[in-house]
């Protein structure tokens, strides 16, 4: 029976990353996975909605393409085509992280993990049963999508992320549920791609952790892109008839669409790991970690989305990191003060540390400096000026606080905001920072600037 330093169950983001530099780090690593390498995130969510929002990007650039002296007379979207660009992308990456455990002589076994003891895993394959040991264990199995029973989810019509993303034909109207990140992503993919989108939400915004006026413009952008919103909507549940799909609201009225797209979120997965076998408890369905990524049973450690702390890629990975650092070398705290989020609507959202009603909610004096695309020069050039950048700093140090953005590329100019809260940097760093001309970063600046009421084009 082979034994392992450590043996980590779930090959996405966070444990693909995990095995990486614990293999680094000098440690016998074995990776267990069921499905592709790469998990949800690259095989079923970040990576092939970003495939499908590039397309999009060409698609607007034809639609509007005269504007910059181009004259397209006719296009056709042909989703087929556009389906298997996006496998493409997947499978090269997912090649990718295949020759990476190979380099870093990672044992990537193939096959679903359940615990018989603290040390010993057993691999269900498709072919045989294989029985590992190892000193330590990272559960890094992910989430899966939240499926109501009244919303007769049946893969076909009333789908979740993972078959939407395998269509061979556009649907001509779509009722999206769920107006979070999910949802408000694949309302822009398809609105894009010329379907009729109706979205709906509980809530009464868009986004509704972002901050308040980041909101309140991507809901001006979705009415621009002809994107229909109904806020504080319940839907009682979802039928499906011979044209598609029946919803059924909670105050009497019918919605109808070819398709349903499920996005009210997801939920940790811990299907068949056997926890009981090693006394590990899960609560509201995840299993509990503590600020070094340990479960209560020693040896033991969880990242990524089933520990529901934060459900994103990026944070997964750095978990991973995290808990790989504490089992080989020095002890080493999660930190979950500095996370920038990125949302890949059209226009792009962007946002890191407080926004506005936290800070209201706190009690602190802050200050807010505000900068529109439309005053930025590249911006101007591009076609894209939807959005704006705005900072938030403590009013007497001026140590930034937060940053939030909408617009062309919101996901990348986060980052100098990013660095800004992580080191408590002050509006004069910023300030003080020649930023190349003619260039979308001059917004951050110009923003920091607008805190002294000093922003050069605002």
């Amino acid at each position: 029976m082979q034994e392992y330093d450590i043996t980590i169950i779930g090959g996405g983001p966070g444990g693909y990353v995990a095995a990486i530099k614990a293999a680094q780090l000098g440690a016998d690593v074995c990776l267990i996975e069921k499905d592709e390498l790469g998990g949800t995130c690259l095989n079923r969510g970040c990576i092939p909605t970003k495939a499908l929002t590039a397309t999009c990007d060409v698609i607007s650039n034809v639609k509007n393409a005269r504007r910059f002296g181009v004259k397209v007379d006719d296009f056709e979207i042909d989703w087929q085509s556009v389906s298997k660009n996006k496998d493409r992308k997947v499978s090269q990456l997912v090649k990718g992280i295949e020759y990476l455990m190979k380099k870093n002589e990672i044992d990537v076994i193939s096959g679903t993990a359940s615990f018989q003891s603290k040390n010993l895993l057993k691999i269900d394959g498709n072919d045989e049963v294989t029985n590992v040991k190892a000193d330590n264990v990272i559960i890094a199995t992910g989430s899966q999508p939240i499926i109501l029973d009244d919303f007769n989810y049946d893969g076909d019509k009333v789908v979740t992320s993972k078959e939407i993303l395998n269509l061979d034909e556009l649907p001509k109207s779509l009722l999206i549920v769920g107006a979070g990140v999910i949802g408000c992503e694949f309302a822009s993919i398809f609105a894009t791609a010329g379907v009729k989108v109706t979205l709906v939400d509980v809530m009464p915004r868009l986004l509704p952790t972002e901050d308040e006026e980041i909101s309140q413009n991507l809901a001006r952008a979705f009415k621009r892109a002809r994107i229909k919103f109904k806020p504080e909507t319940k839907i009682k549940d979802i039928k499906t008839i011979e044209q598609g799909i029946e919803a059924n609201l909670v105050e009497g009225d019918t919605l109808e669409a070819e398709m349903a797209l499920l996005a009210i979120g997801r939920k940790p997965y811990v299907g068949g790991l056997n926890l009981e076998a090693i006394g590990l408890d899960t609560k509201n369905g995840a299993i509990p970690v503590d600020e070094y990524l340990k479960t209560e049973v020693n040896g033991i450690y969880a990242i990524g989305d089933v520990t529901n702390k934060i459900q994103l890629a990026h944070v997964a990975s750095k978990q991973g990191i995290v808990a790989v650092e504490n089992i080989l070398s020095e002890e080493k705290e999660m930190e979950y003060r500095v996370v920038p989020n990125t949302i890949f609507t059209h226009p792009e959202v962007a946002s890191v540390g407080i926004n506005t009603q936290e800070a209201e909610e706190q009690g602190l004096d802050v200050k807010i400096g505000k900068f529109f695309f439309k005053g930025n020069g590249k911006a101007v050039t591009l076609n894209k000026t939807q959005g704006l950048v705005k900072i938030i700093a403590d009013s007497e140090s001026k140590v930034i606080l937060g940053g939030h953005i909408m617009g062309p590329h919101a996901s990348d100019l986060i980052h100098e905001i990013a660095l800004a809260v992580k080191k408590k940097l002050t509006i004069n760093d910023i300030v003080d920072t020649i930023h190349a001309h003619p260039t979308l970063a001059e917004s951050v600046l110009e923003a920091a600037e607008d805190i002294f009421g000093m922003a050069i084009h605002g």
